[in-house]
């Protein structure tokens, strides 16, 4: 790769590459020239990016790379002798390429590969750097209404952007015991820009730090994801940009947000050993834990003063991460904008503390002698995070993080563990409560039946993910599964967030299809909002459901393409089933979701070629029937849909029926594979 890009860009990429060739359900095989000099931790950033993309799996073949990756993390070498005789002798083996014939074939030179972000909603919209800027101007008006006003043209209370720029700097620098910007308002919020045409602006005054807060603001930079934060060469780099922008005297902007979650201890083991962590921790990169956080929602509540300002002005602000996924409301529901990018470029925009910026040409700071400072200063080259890399990596890193990985901590170990058979739930837990799949489960299946008489919960468009569906972050006191919470007595600073609460179905079928982001057709506000048809109120979408199911009125949800990508969450199934939902008719799905929906007892069912809701006049206000079902089920059958207005008028068209073989039909029938295992098990035993 060219000096200067990273496996962050390469993956994304590759992300925009694949997914605009169409890999849903395939199985993507990497191989060329080119994987001579990408190294194991580079492939696994790519394939771990497999469900972004929408491919079953992303196969490196194995070679001397992998070998010698298993050696480097102390893999014994008669383990590793057995992987290669293993691999020859099963033609797993980096070896006749040419004798292979593939389905089809992508080229990708990756000596062409640049600096790359991608967002702001989904992982497969790629941003060349050098037009992060331009797009975010373009993305501000399209989007959101607001023409862009260059950072020089705004107004700043008599102080101009560098000005401003150099007094946060030199303030930072002399141990901010002065105040360095005198405002001529009083107020410790002022509006600058009202206009919801343009660009907004907000003055922030907390305690010594007075700063402007803009549209394209910077409030999350979280180095985090367990792929890209478990390659060292990317994190060595993140480093190496944190000691050198300290050596400059610059640092984070005030309002950003920093965490740093590693994948793995070996990181900061190597860190550390590489003198490097102080340089992070000196600009806010503090460690907050291992594994998932901002990348799955846990980033936690943004400065008081800073969320207020978001909300009472609409601010469009915006998160970096070194994640997979930057799906609408996943980081924090108050950011609009998600970017992507490697963890050196997540430092860099730290320290910017706004998108629109040109990170190529213009200054990304000011030093002590308010000298400007760029990127291309404290970026360092491979040669130098090479050289570090060889000093601080070892086997036995692997062997001191790995060797006691379930040993645990003293809370682990002493945990009262029970002996009985069988699980006692506790009433009283909010967390744990046993799932109601097998309330009143037959002993034999009932006969499937068709679907008549539904009415649709939801009509959503393109590109739904399951982050829409079923989100995974923190929940408001005010939401649905908030309310639940606080009438048990929970108070709101112990929500936590819908992740850690997915053992409670109470909360999670409550935080079903109630992403602050989602757009429903049917409902005039955006979020978890629906109307019950019957009388044209607009509520929950949990409450509706419950109106719906005391009706006897079974549900349907209308989608458009892609219905479910993203990551493989259960409970987007398992909550759309709890909700009543009998069926999802969408253009296209992504296959694990379809698969869940499958494996829950919800039905698939794609719109022919060609067709969708809106060729088809749809509204989503229609009762719909749904016949086919009954008799005659076979692997991807034609049915037939009635839809019926308001006014009597009826639409026929056919659908197909994604149950796409023999066992996801038994699976059906059973009302989902749970049933359909434990029914099997009754059987046997």
């Amino acid at each position: 790769m060219p000096l200067g890009s990273t496996a962050t860009d390469l993956v994304l990429t590759i992300a925009h590459t694949l997914r605009k060739h169409g890999v849903v359900g395939k199985f993507v095989e990497v191989f060329g020239d080119g994987l001579d000099h990408l190294s194991v931790p580079d492939r696994a950033t790519i394939g771990n990016m497999s469900p972004e993309f929408g491919s079953t799996i992303t196969y490196f073949p194995i070679d001397d790379k992998t070998l010698d990756y298993m050696r480097k993390t102390n893999r014994p070498e008669s383990v590793v002798q057995r992987v290669e005789d293993y691999c020859k002798a099963n033609k797993l083996w980096r070896e006749n390429m040419e004798q292979i014939k593939y389905s089809s074939v992508v080229e990708l030179d990756v000596s062409k590969v640049e600096p790359t972000v991608a967002g702001p909603k989904r992982p497969q919209d790629k941003i060349l750097l050098r037009d992060l800027k331009p797009k975010f101007i373009e993305l501000l008006d399209n989007s959101f209404g607001r023409k862009y006003i260059d950072i020089s043209e705004r107004e700043y209370s008599e102080m101009n952007s560098k000005e401003l720029e150099r007094q946060l700097t030199s303030w930072k620098s002399e141990g901010g015991n002065s105040q360095p910007i005198e405002l001529t308002s009083k107020s410790r919020e002022i509006t600058i820009e009202k206009d919801d045409t343009k660009l907004k602006t907000v003055w922030i005054n907390r305690g010594h730090d007075k700063f402007e807060l803009s549209d394209g603001s910077i409030v999350i930079a979280a180095i985090t994801s367990c792929t890209n934060t478990s390659n060292p060469f990317v994190m060595v780099g993140a480093g190496l940009v944190a000691r050198k922008a300290r050596e400059r005297g610059i640092d984070v902007k005030p309002w950003v947000k920093t965490s740093l979650a590693p994948g793995s201890k070996v990181v900061t083991d190597y860190l550390e050993k590489a003198d490097l962590m102080k340089d992070l921790e000196a600009l806010s990169f503090h460690l907050v834990g291992y594994g998932c956080t901002s990348c799955i929602g846990n980033s936690g509540p943004l400065p008081t003063k800073i969320g207020k300002a978001i909300d009472d002005d609409d601010l469009i602000v915006a998160s970096v991460l070194s994640g997979n996924r930057n799906f609408e409301a996943r980081v924090h529901p108050k950011v609009k904008m998600n970017f992507l990018m490697s963890p050196m470029l997540v430092v860099a925009y730290a320290i910017a503390g706004r998108v629109d910026i040109d990170l190529l040409n213009e200054p990304i700071s000011y030093d002590r002698n308010e000298e400007p400072v760029y990127l291309k200063d404290i970026w360092p080259t491979d040669d130098e995070i090479n050289d570090i890399l060889s000093e601080v990596l070892s086997p036995a890193d692997f062997e001191n993080s790995y060797g006691e990985i379930f040993k645990g901590n003293d809370i682990w170990q002493n945990l009262e563990v029970p002996t009985d058979q069988i699980y006692k739930w506790d009433e009283k837990s909010t967390y744990i409560k046993e799932i109601p799949f097998f309330h009143n489960i037959s002993e034999e299946p009932q006969p499937v039946k068709d679907i008549t008489g539904a009415n649709v919960l939801l009509h959503l468009g393109d590109s739904i993910t399951t982050d829409h569906i079923s989100p995974a972050g923190a929940f408001s006191k005010k939401s649905a599964a908030g309310k639940y919470l606080i009438e048990r007595g929970v108070d709101p600073l112990e929500f936590n967030s819908y992740g850690s609460r997915r053992g409670n179905d109470e909360v999670m079928v409550r935080g079903t299809f109630a992403n602050v982001r989602i757009k429903n057709k049917l409902a005039d506000s955006e979020g978890g909002f629906t109307k019950y048809l019957p009388t044209g109120e607009e509520m929950t979408v949990y409450d509706a459901a419950q109106k719906y199911k005391a009706d006897n009125t079974p549900l349907i949800v209308l989608a458009g393409k892609e219905y479910g990508s993203g990551s493989s969450r259960d409970w987007a199934a398992k909550g759309t089933f709890l909700l009543g939902v009998k069926a999802v008719l969408a253009e296209s799905y992504e296959r694990i979701h379809r698969s869940n929906l499958m494996d829950l007892g919800v039905l698939p069912l794609q719109y022919k070629e060609g067709e969708t809701a809106e060729t088809l006049g749809l509204t989503g206000k229609e009762s719909f029937d749904i016949t086919g079902i009954a008799h005659d089920l076979k692997p991807l059958k034609e049915i037939d849909v009635v839809a019926t207005d308001e006014n009597g008028n009826k639409k026929t068209f056919k659908a197909i029926v994604r149950l796409d073989s023999a066992i996801e039909i038994e699976y059906y029938r059973n009302e989902g594979i749970l049933q359909y295992v434990l029914r099997q098990f009754l059987k046997e035993s």
